[in-house]
Formats: structure tokens, C-alpha cells, sequence
């Protein structure tokens, strides 16, 4: 996440499913897209998961160590229980897990060298449904308090996860959300035909019962400084994300209806939730020509939002070069296979295309208002031995019409907050925060997830979260707090 075998030894073997719903009535909705597995199907995939010899899926492909195997061979034995036990000892959230995440398990997966690998993260919601279901999944309140308050700021992936480990140890934890509800990107970036809300609010009504409280609409850093935090927490975790947005610098920036991904997909997702009452002007693809700039999976989801939103097409542009359809030598079992791959949200429509870069954005017959993208191919080249750099392709300019934008090319570090300075917390060159190897960015201050470490995928943000947590409950048991009130912190002195 060695051996080299061919591309075609590699590439696994199709087999019949229909996990989505049909195209046509899934584009009047907002719902899930994804149907629950065939009984069948999983029974084919938990045989074939017993079959292994020497499994990888658990300690190469998931960051967060689940037992999969073990997982897999309750679940084939009918012994749903004991496989929601195992799941959940290295999972917190597998509901979240079981929707969004790529599955990096199933790129390591045996049975991916020679055909489809087994179908780990359908088991897995399957598992987590059932214990819903059957009432399995109640609050674990702990028999006793650890005499330790943390204040988690950020209540996305990994703050979720820090405080969910941190208040079943024994903390008394608060999360702080500067947005309406908690979730963070799960619930604000990720559109509800993948992620449906309800899910998200069953469990964070779970973390309430288990005494987890909830300090949403508040913004750390402005509404509540680092002296108060000090003041009334023991310690501090920052799972605040990497929410600095990647732009767009080109002639032409300035035009309404040009729009960054994340306030896309942010708008949409408040509709749905009834945090407001209708979209913001210029944020309807409804009846527009639309342009994805940007081909990952927050892009997919821009092209999907607007297909149900109404648009008259819609067009997603990557930079970088289409990915092969099989592995290359380069990219062997059992790493993450490298490939070409389809969202759900590319088979609804629209157009895909690769090594294309935007040179300028170009004004419609409204003035001030977006009207078209002037576009070029280019070819990725390496000069003086450096690594290669996109080079548009002279007489492969086009001009694209599109009245409407969603630039989705990712994050470059922290956003911007007076709280880092007052906790006496440094960046570093990538805009992040400096995290020391026990996951601490000062005393008594931690720092959990994309903040720390980049943006990257839920499940890595939940598994960053975990280890945060176990950081703070060691830095507390070595009398952590003890020792930083007993005297004033320099840090806090020019407070």
C-alpha cells in the first residue's frame, strides 16, 4: 500500500454487481447512491477472503489496523456480533469508513493480484448497519473520570476520533466547531448522495450520551482565546484540517461564478440540511454550463452535485496525465493500485478530460460574469534533470463555455488564526502545524489530522486522531498538566 507480475496478471477479473441505484433516478435525488450489498455477493467475498494465505489488507492497506480477516470469518460464520466487536476495537467510526473511504484495504488485498478483491468495505457496512439495527451499538459511559479536561478544536475526522477515544478513557472532552453542526469535511464537503447526514448525526448523538459536549458556532482564536482555553482545559488538541484552499491565479480570477469546491459543495449541503433556505446567488449549476477544474474525488463530487442541480453540462479538467488502466511494474501488489478509475458521479455524465490546464478565465455577455475558460493540453517535462512540470502544447488551445467554475485543486496547509500564535504554536515551510514526534505542537497543546500532516483521506485523519488522543492520555499520566500549572507559561506571558 514485491512481486511484479504483468499488468494483466495484475489487473483483477470483473464480477457481475449492481451496487448503484440506476442513473436516471438517482439524478433526482440526493440520496445514497450505493445499495447495500447482495447477500450473495458478500457471502462470495467473505469464501474468497478465507482462502488467503499471508494477509496484507490489515497492517499494509488500512491505516487503522482493522483485523480484517478475523472481521470477515465472523461475518461469514453469521456471528454479525462478534464481528462488529472486532471491527470496532480499531475502528471508531466504521460508518463513515464504510461509505467514504477508498478502501486502501482492498489494494492489498490477495485476492486483488488475480481478480476483484474481496468486498472489504460493503463487510464492513454491512457489520456496522446490522449493530445498528439489532441494537448492539449503546453509549460506553466510563465507570470513572480521569480528572483530565481537553478542549479538541475542529470536530472533522480527527478531532471526532480524538475526542471519541479521549471520552472513553476518561477525559472530559469538549469539542469546539466554528460551523452550525459537527462533522466537519464529512458533513460540509461531502455531498449527501454519498455521505447522507442522518448517519453523521447518529453517532454524534452517541458521543453526547457518552458525555462528549458539543460547542458548535463557536470560532477558537476569536470568540475564545488560548488564556480562557488554558484557563479551563487541561490540554488542547487542534484538528482544525488543512483548509487553506489551492487557487487559481490566471486573468480573469476576478469574475463572479467562479467558486473554490469545498463552498460548493458547502452551499448544497447546508440546503439539505435546512441551515438555510435557498443556495447563495451564483451557486446553482441549474440550466449553466459548468467546469470542474480539478480531477480528484472532491472534483467527481462538484460534476455529481451539479448534474442533480440541472446543469446544461458539465466538464471536469485534470492537469496531471490520465493513470493507466493496470498497474505498472512501478506501482506493484500490494501497493495502492495507481489506475484509472470512474466515480459514480462519472457515470451520470459530463465530460472527463486529462493533461489540461486553465490559462484564463474569460468574461460572458454579462459583464463581470464568467462566460468561458481559454484552456490548453499539455505535456509534463523535465528540465535540467528536475522533476517534470506541465508545458502547454503549442496549437492545443480551445476555448471551453462555462458560466460557471468550481476550482477543485486541493489544499495548501492550516488557515490562518491568532490562536496558534497565542499557544505559542509555529508552522512549518508546508504551512502546517509543527508537530513534535509525541503529537504535541506545544505544552499541553497537541495537534491531530490534515493539521499536522497534510490533507489526505478520512480514515487517515481518524487514525492521526487516535494516536493524538493516546499522546494526551500519556502526556497526562506523566503528570502533564500537573507540571505545566505549577507555574505561568512562557508561552502565555505576552498573552
Amino acid at each position: 500500500m514485491t512481486r511484479c507480475n504483468t499488468p494483466t496478471e495484475m489487473e483483477p477479473a470483473s464480477r457481475p454487481h449492481n451496487k448503484y441505484r440506476p442513473v436516471a433516478e438517482r439524478l433526482e435525488d440526493f440520496r445514497p447512491v450505493e445499495k447495500r450489498a447482495a447477500p450473495e455477493e458478500l457471502r462470495d467475498g467473505l469464501r474468497r477472503c478465507q482462502d488467503c494465505g499471508i494477509p496484507f489488507c490489515h497492517a499494509v492497506g488500512c491505516p487503522l489496523g482493522n483485523a480484517i480477516p478475523e472481521m470477515n470469518l465472523h461475518a461469514l460464520a453469521g456471528r454479525w456480533e462478534r464481528a462488529l466487536a472486532t471491527l470496532l476495537a480499531t475502528s471508531p467510526f466504521p460508518e463513515f469508513t464504510a461509505r467514504v473511504c477508498p478502501a486502501l484495504c482492498e489494494g492489498s488485498c490477495v485476492q486483488g493480484m488475480h481478480e476483484e478483491p474481496t468486498p472489504i468495505r460493503q463487510t464492513e457496512k454491512e457489520i456496522i448497519e446490522r449493530g445498528f439495527a439489532s441494537g448492539w451499538i449503546k453509549p460506553l459511559i466510563p465507570e470513572r473520570r480521569l480528572g483530565l479536561k481537553v478542549a479538541v478544536v475542529g470536530a472533522g475526522p480527527s478531532g471526532l476520533a480524538t475526542a471519541w477515544r479521549l471520552s472513553r478513557a476518561g477525559a472530559q472532552v469538549t469539542l469546539y466547531e466554528s460551523a452550525a453542526k459537527p462533522g466537519g469535511f464529512l458533513r460540509y464537503g461531502i455531498p449527501d448522495f454519498k455521505l447522507e447526514k442522518e448517519v453523521l448525526d447518529r453517532r454524534m448523538e452517541l458521543m453526547a450520551e457518552e458525555g462528549v459536549k458539543f460547542e458548535c458556532g463557536v470560532d477558537v482564536g476569536l470568540d475564545i482565546g488560548a488564556r480562557l482555553l488554558k484557563k479551563r482545559f487541561d490540554a488542547v488538541v487542534l484538528a482544525v484540517g488543512s483548509r487553506k484552499k489551492r487557487d487559481l491565479v490566471v486573468p480573469g480570477r476576478e469574475l463572479a461564478g467562479i467558486h473554490f469546491a469545498t463552498d460548493y459543495l458547502s452551499a448544497q449541503n447546508r440546503l439539505l440540511g435546512g441551515e438555510i433556505k435557498v443556495l447563495p446567488p451564483g451557486f446553482s449549476a441549474r440550466g449553466r454550463r459548468a467546469v470542474v477544474v480539478g480531477g480528484g474525488d472532491t472534483g467527481s463530487d462538484c460534476l455529481g452535485t451539479a448534474l442533480r442541480q440541472g446543469a446544461k453540462s458539465v466538464a471536469q479538467f485534470e492537469i496531471m496525465p490520465d493513470p493507466p488502466p493496470t498497474r505498472t511494474p512501478a506501482n506493484p501488489w500490494p501497493e495502492w493500485p495507481r489506475i484509472h478509475r470512474d466515480s459514480s458521479s462519472h457515470e451520470e455524465g459530463g465530460e472527463r478530460r486529462w493533461n489540461i490546464t486553465t490559462l484564463e478565465f474569460l468574461p460572458g455577455d454579462v459583464p463581470g460574469r464568467l462566460g468561458a475558460l481559454r484552456c490548453a493540453e499539455v505535456e509534463w517535462l523535465a528540465k535540467d534533470g528536475g522533476r517534470p512540470a506541465p508545458v502547454p502544447r503549442p496549437g492545443t488551445e480551445f476555448i471551453q463555455p462555462a458560466e460557471m467554475a468550481m476550482l477543485a485543486m486541493g489544499f495548501t496547509g492550516v488557515e490562518d488564526n491568532i490562536l496558534y500564535r497565542e499557544l505559542g504554536v509555529a508552522l512549518t515551510p508546508a504551512g502546517l502545524l509543527a508537530r513534535n514526534p509525541d503529537q504535541s505542537v506545544a505544552d499541553g497543546v497537541f495537534a491531530a489530522g490534515d493539521a499536522a500532516k497534510g490533507p489526505s483521506l478520512v480514515v487517515r485523519a481518524m487514525a492521526d486522531g487516535l494516536e493524538t488522543a493516546k499522546a494526551v492520555l500519556a502526556w497526562h499520566a506523566a503528570g502533564g498538566a500537573k507540571k505545566e500549572k505549577a507555574g505561568v507559561s512562557p508561552r502565555l506571558a505576552s498573552v
